[in-house]
């Protein structure tokens, strides 16, 4: 078993969920992964969900209430997960086609950086930025960017941990950022965040819908443009 897909649903994104899942199988068809060597884990968080047809094997794990922006699910599934890498795709995020096989050239790493696409929801095209900042800090790394390997995550680093803390994602990054052993940063894209935002209208998270509400405002009251006169003359 060579990935370990990592994603916590609250069951209310079906739609979204659906392309998620259908990513990770481009993905593993265009890496020409058998059935045998990955294995998606979905975890319910507080219902009961069906999984999505799929050509490789998807394991549902119907799970007590956690609520805490998946943080509990995410270490429920890590313990179930048999795979040497492991990958956290949240149901409304997706793999680009090529990502499984651009990990597998970095297979020796324990932990691999790449960039997703990131302008549907932010103000800048790609994260990470590669510039003179550290580059696990906030709003620059999210989890889609890693592929981790799970000696690392589940037995060095206790699996998930900080749950309770807002930026518990960001502390979990720095710390196996920390703790590997070979890191290898690649430019590649490997993910879109957001992907599937708009396909499950009822089930926006408080960002997504703070940032639809932006756009809106911008288009109801689009900015005056300003008057300017010209050299030499006077405006009445």
């Amino acid at each position: 078993m060579l990935f370990s897909i990592i994603t916590p649903t609250a069951g209310n994104r079906p739609n979204a969920l659906r392309n998620a899942v259908a990513s990770v199988e481009r993905a593993a068809r265009f890496a020409g992964l058998a059935c045998n060597q990955l294995e998606i884990l979905l975890g319910f968080d507080g219902v009961r969900g069906a999984a999505p047809d799929c050509a490789y094997p998807v394991r549902t794990f119907s799970l007590p209430g956690d609520r805490n922006r998946g943080c509990g699910v995410r270490d429920t599934l890590l313990k179930f997960s048999g795979g040497e890498k492991v990958i956290f795709l949240d149901d409304d995020n997706e793999l680009k086609p090529c990502s499984l096989s651009r990990y597998l050239r970095h297979r020796d790493a324990e932990m691999v950086i790449g960039r997703i696409d990131a302008q549907l929801a932010l103000d800048q095209p790609w994260l990470p930025a590669f510039d003179d900042g550290p580059l696990v800090r906030p709003g620059n790394l999210d989890l889609l960017c890693l592929c981790l390997s799970r000696s690392l995550v589940v037995d060095r680093c206790g699996g998930w941990r900080h749950g309770s803390a807002p930026d518990s994602c960001l502390r979990n990054m720095a710390e196996w950022r920390r703790r590997a052993r070979s890191v290898t940063v690649i430019e590649e894209v490997v993910g879109i965040f957001d992907a599937g935002r708009s396909l499950d209208r009822a089930a926006l998270s408080s960002r997504q819908e703070a940032l639809l509400d932006g756009l809106v405002s911008g288009r109801a009251f689009p900015a005056r443009p300003v008057l300017r006169s010209a050299p030499g003359l006077a405006l009445a």
